[in-house]
């Protein structure tokens, strides 16, 4: 799952979508890119970037999709509410509220987006949720 990538505070958000994208690189590896696009509804020409090693943009909820193809993986919805809940947690840990992480993160996108993005009421990316964990975690060493 994202929120399980080892010393997350210690990567930049560049490396952090990194490992992302080869946890779920490694999901088509072994599933095949048909499977993984028919399985999780995912449009194939993002699951072909990702068998190629690219970092297509995707959502939070559609790299879940990715990940719970694989048997080892809960479902999406657990996928993303785990992850949402590691975000949460590590504000509460590092004591952080969201006009912290917004300073934290020079402000790439607003308090309230950042809120609205971690409770699920806006769209997150990958490269959003990066960010976010990245920071976060960071705080929270």
């Amino acid at each position: 799952m994202f929120h399980e990538v080892a010393n997350a505070g210690k990567l930049s958000p560049d490396e952090l979508r990194g490992r992302y994208d080869d946890r779920l690189a490694a999901v088509v590896d072994e599933y095949g890119v048909e499977e993984v696009s028919e399985v999780s509804g995912v449009e194939r020409e993002v699951v072909e970037a990702l068998a190629a090693s690219d970092s297509p943009d995707i959502t939070l909820e559609e790299g879940a999709t990715v990940l719970a193809v694989a048997e080892d993986e809960p479902d999406a919805e657990a996928i993303v509410m785990e992850t949402r809940d590691h975000l949460l947690m590590g504000m509460t840990t590092a004591v952080l509220d969201v006009e912290a992480v917004e300073s934290g993160i020079d402000g790439a996108f607003d308090a309230r987006e950042i809120q609205q993005k971690i409770e699920g009421r806006l769209r997150m990316t990958l490269d959003e949720l990066a960010q976010l964990q990245s920071y976060i975690d960071g705080q929270g060493r």
